[in-house]
């Protein structure tokens, strides 16, 4: 984490005052990208923040993480970024629902983009990433290719308020329409690791008759699998994964993860750093009518998973 740069920054913005204004405009335009909270999920991000900063250097790009995954503390790194003089915000919104005011008020200070997680009630300028409903949809696919018989699935994710989750459980309750695969339901964690894994551990107790577990984020995958090897039910259980997780991706590999299904943060970054920082520049030609750049989601099995690895290795995100 680096918000305690941040915090600095702004120590020091408030003690120049009235010499800041000239500083301010020597100084190279700040763009940030600014994840829901801490996870390895996002370090393809930072690889393509990198790019994008290679590609830039005009411009400082940075990727900053929120002291905790929750509202109030996202929004006050937000704050503090926009009084340190961000020209541009890229974010991950924690839970948009609850956040439309707060979102709109960095919207009134500076560029503000959305990723991963929209919020598109918001004067956001433009949301690019996965298209989480698509997504849903091919989790679906990968768990009808594994149950031809049917199942009883249940789900589990960080933060159920987040669009990207409720997105992506909407489309995997579409895609398993009219199929013997039902999910009977999702539990969340709040984006805590250990208890993702208490959560696995609880059902296997609860309810016997799961034959399939569905991971909707990124770590929520490896924690399926951790709890299930310790309770002895690795490969008894169809397992659905999101994202390029190396536990995921070696899961895959050995059979006993169906698929999974793979978002492109490194292109989010990149790609989207690029298109703040020619709008921050005045060329605003990028952004469609549709206020919507969708990346495509895809998914990984055990007879791709190899070259999706050196692909993502290539481009540093491994």
């Amino acid at each position: 984490m680096r918000s305690k740069n941040v915090m600095t920054a702004v120590f020091a913005a408030g003690l120049a005052l009235g010499a800041a204004a000239p500083a301010m405009a020597a100084d190279k335009p700040l763009l940030v990208f600014v994840p829901n909270g801490a996870s390895d999920f996002w370090k393809a991000a930072a690889a393509g923040v990198k790019k994008a900063q290679a590609e830039l250097p005009g411009f400082k790009m940075e990727l900053e993480y929120p002291q905790q995954a929750t509202v109030a503390a996202q929004q006050q790194l937000m704050d503090d970024l926009v009084t340190a003089g961000a020209k541009g915000i890229m974010v991950s919104a924690v839970d948009p629902k609850t956040s439309t005011t707060g979102l709109d008020k960095i919207a009134s200070e500076t560029a503000l983009f959305t990723t991963d997680s929209d919020a598109p009630q918001t004067n956001r300028i433009a949301y690019i990433g996965s298209s989480n409903t698509a997504a849903g949809l091919q989790a679906a696919d990968i768990a009808k290719k594994a149950m031809p018989k049917g199942g009883k699935c249940m789900g589990f994710v960080g933060l159920l308020g987040a669009d990207n989750a409720r997105e992506r459980i909407a489309g995997f309750k579409k895609g398993i329409e009219g199929t013997g695969i039902t999910l009977v339901d999702v539990r969340g964690d709040d984006l805590d690791q250990t208890r993702a894994k208490e959560n696995v551990s609880d059902v296997l107790v609860a309810d016997p008759n799961v034959t399939c577990m569905v991971g909707f984020y990124s770590y929520n995958t490896p924690q399926i699998y951790a709890a299930l090897k310790q309770a002895h039910e690795l490969g008894k259980i169809t397992v659905v994964g999101f994202d390029g997780d190396p536990v995921t991706l070696g899961g895959v590999k050995e059979g006993t993860i169906a698929a999974t299904v793979v978002q492109q943060p490194f292109l989010w970054a990149y790609e989207g750093m690029k298109l703040m920082a020619a709008y921050v520049k005045g060329d605003k030609s990028g952004i469609p009518a549709s206020h919507l750049i969708i990346i495509p989601t895809r998914i990984v099995t055990q007879s791709t998973v190899d070259a999706y690895v050196a692909e993502q290795k290539a481009m540093g995100s491994q």
